[in-house]
């Protein structure tokens, strides 16, 4: 969230309560910041793709893994000893096992940044003043400015909900 109105409560009720509201208003663009979860505000956050971008890592990975060894060892530079094969699939596993891990993890690693938008120096909201304590005891919500149901006057909605106060982020064009 760019622009738009930022409204802090003092409960994790009241928050939840102005949620609800807004969603029944048709608001979908909603975000929240709290100290901890809180019941009633249902929104995933971990995005589904990044179990299969990680299994796609680790096949990738283990793919690679055995191609490296088996061309090492039975192509580039053959080497017979004692008349065993050039190719033994058996002598190959733990590499490309641990090659499937060490892909995956950092396939997962690297997408999950890249979901979250990290690495983040700068971010609007941090601009609010008394937003360091969504960290502490405060519950903010905020509205983004593309929602369909943006209106200048949900800031005096949300007061009427409970907020003990509103700010507006950006500026609305």
């Amino acid at each position: 969230m760019r622009r738009g109105i930022m409204a802090e409560f003092d409960s994790p009720e009241a928050l939840a309560h102005a949620y609800g509201r807004l969603g029944a208003m048709g608001c979908t663009r909603l975000y929240t910041w709290t100290p901890y979860p809180v019941r009633g505000i249902i929104r995933r956050s971990f995005p589904l793709v990044v179990p299969w971008l990680m299994l796609a890592g680790g096949l990738l990975g283990a793919g690679l893994g055995y191609l490296i060894q088996w061309w090492c060892n039975a192509i580039d530079f053959p080497i017979d000893v004692g008349g065993r094969p050039l190719h033994s699939a058996p002598a190959f596993i733990p590499i490309t096992f641990e090659s499937a891990v060490l892909a995956a993890s950092l396939t997962g690693f690297i997408a999950m940044l890249a979901f979250c938008g990290l690495p983040r120096i700068h971010h609007p909201v941090f601009a609010v003043d008394g937003f360091e304590r969504a960290t502490v005891d405060r519950f903010w919500l905020g509205i983004d400015f593309a929602d369909a149901r943006y209106d200048d006057r949900l800031a005096d909605e949300l007061t009427r909900m409970g907020a003990l106060r509103c700010h507006r982020i950006g500026a609305a064009q």
